[in-house]
């Protein structure tokens, strides 16, 4: 990710989806919001339906009545168009903080949450980003990065959040057992 060497990545998992799907799997999850960003060259190296992390979390906004909301993840995640036209798909109107606030949500995954250091500090910065997103019109924050969870919980904000990791799997196990 750092070293932007996205074709490789994607080249590494369309192999690791290659072997699931020789082993049996009848359905692929890429259990990271960011590396969605090659979701397209994984799914176009096996048959079998790639789950996507972003349609399985625009369905719970759906539910929830939402149009708009906020996406915290990343740098990729936030600025690129990836995960924000995926969702934009499905109708919902989708907001990202300013550079500032991106840099600060950025740095909080990379330097600590990735690293186990949960840090009060922190959480009030994402509650304060989160307020942000609430003033410009966000109706729900998407959590989109696994390691936000460990941070932000729903207490933290006064919209919804929608935890990308835990709706994906729910969505995965949902589709895995429908006949």
């Amino acid at each position: 990710q750092v070293s932007g060497e996205w074709e490789r990545g994607g080249e590494l998992l369309a192999e690791a989806a290659k072997s699931a799907e020789s082993a049996g799997a009848e359905i692929l999850l890429l259990c990271t919001n960011t590396m969605h960003k090659v979701a397209d060259q994984v799914q176009a190296a096996v048959s079998v339906p790639l789950l996507h992390l972003a349609d399985a979390t625009a369905a719970a906004v759906r539910r929830a009545g939402l149009a708009t909301v906020g996406l915290l993840g990343t740098a990729f995640t936030m600025e690129e168009d990836f995960s924000r036209d995926r969702l934009a798909g499905h109708g919902l109107r989708v907001l990202v903080p300013p550079a500032d606030d991106r840099a600060a949500v950025h740095r909080i995954i990379y330097d600590e949450l990735c690293l186990g250091d949960l840090k009060e500090t922190s959480r009030q910065v994402y509650r304060d980003v989160i307020s942000r997103l609430q003033r410009e019109g966000a109706e729900g924050v998407v959590l989109g990065c696994t390691e936000i969870e460990l941070l932000v919980a729903p207490e933290d904000s006064s919209v919804p959040l929608f935890a990308t990791t835990r709706l994906h799997v729910e969505a995965a196990v949902d589709r895995a057992l429908a006949p």
